[in-house]
């Protein structure tokens, strides 16, 4: 077996190992970026080299593999590359003001150098160090939100514990802030960071809200439990909008139509994750998806000038037509 292969079934090994439902095909086919077929033989190849490989079938009827952790624990190690990125991540995190974050994975990353041998940690410091140097990360300055730890905290206490939480909220339109109660289902980062959470006293029963962080004066995590709505979903609760704020009742078609010029920078694009696209004959490119946002959208739509043209919808359209505008020396 070549080296190649060798670490490549390595990798699958520790990626078997360390989830405790397994993996299926799927799995495989979207981790490495192969066809069914070599999924195939990369799981054959597992099995045989590893005999303690377990198969299941789950709920769905997919076919499953696993294998106990510690089976491989003595052929793992860290490699320079792989601490610069959970470097590079624990940056970010800092930059972006996510602190509590943050500091969890600086935890993380000390655990994890501490179970690397140290003749092992003085090979890897060289590389690291040009890896971080060629890596050029700069804490550059602009807008970021303004989250304070001890809220964070608390709300992320509450979110583990489904625990009913009471906010001081000053909302865009309030003179002071309102003590809310709500219970927090998670939170999304961004140019801003929203707590999503369910509002027990809205008229509307079971209605999720979003409500920024920067805009919460004072947490109180209280003794009232509650229990998490089985079919809610944070990722596709975002897809539900372009940005992080939404309304329910503007989720609704989007079109886009970018000129022929702009065309090939909207292609490097991703507006949204479940976008679809289209170009037409006279070298125009369409994206067209569903979300909430108009706000949002309209803000990311200025940079574009007259460069895109908004079919739908109509309050979008509405919005963004007396801000146009055709001077602008580069697109986004």
């Amino acid at each position: 077996m070549s080296f190649a292969k060798a670490e490549q079934l390595l990798d699958l090994a520790t990626l078997v190992s360390s989830r405790q439902q397994g993996v299926t095909l799927e799995d495989v086919i979207e981790r490495y970026d192969v066809h069914f077929r070599t999924a195939q033989r990369m799981m054959r190849a597992l099995e045989l080299r590893f005999p303690d490989v377990e198969t299941w079938r789950d709920e769905e009827n997919h076919k499953r593999w696993r294998m106990p952790g510690g089976q491989i624990r003595e052929l793992l190690t860290v490699s320079a590359d792989e601490l610069a990125a959970f470097d590079l991540g624990i940056k970010h995190l800092k930059r972006a003001n996510l602190s509590v974050e943050a500091k969890q994975a600086e935890a993380l990353r000390a655990k994890i150098v501490a179970m690397i041998p140290r003749q092992r940690i003085a090979k890897i410091e060289t590389d690291y160090d040009a890896i971080l140097e060629a890596q050029g990360f700069v804490a550059r300055p602009g807008p970021k939100p303004k989250v304070n730890e001890k809220t964070a905290s608390r709300i992320a206490e509450a979110i583990k514990a489904c625990k009913q939480v009471e906010i001081q909220y000053q909302a865009h339109n309030d003179q002071k802030p309102k003590k809310r109660a709500v219970q927090p289902l998670g939170l999304l980062s961004g140019p801003r960071r929203y707590l999503v959470a369910l509002d027990p006293e809205s008229r509307r029963k079971g209605t999720i809200k979003t409500y920024r962080m920067d805009a919460i004066s004072d947490v109180v995590v209280t003794d009232r439990f509650f229990i998490r709505p089985e079919e809610f979903d944070l990722q596709k609760f975002a897809n539900q909008s372009f940005g992080l704020f939404q309304r329910d009742n503007e989720i609704e078609e989007v079109e886009w139509k970018f000129s022929p010029e702009a065309a090939d920078h909207a292609r490097g694009v991703l507006f949204h994750p479940e976008q679809k696209e289209k170009a037409l004959s006279d070298g125009s490119f369409v994206v067209t998806f569903k979300a909430a946002g108009h706000l949002e959208m309209a803000w990311y739509l200025y940079q574009w000038g007259d460069k895109v043209k908004v079919s739908k919808p109509k309050r979008l359209v509405d919005m963004i037509s007396k801000y146009r505008r055709g001077d602008f020396p580069a697109m986004p």
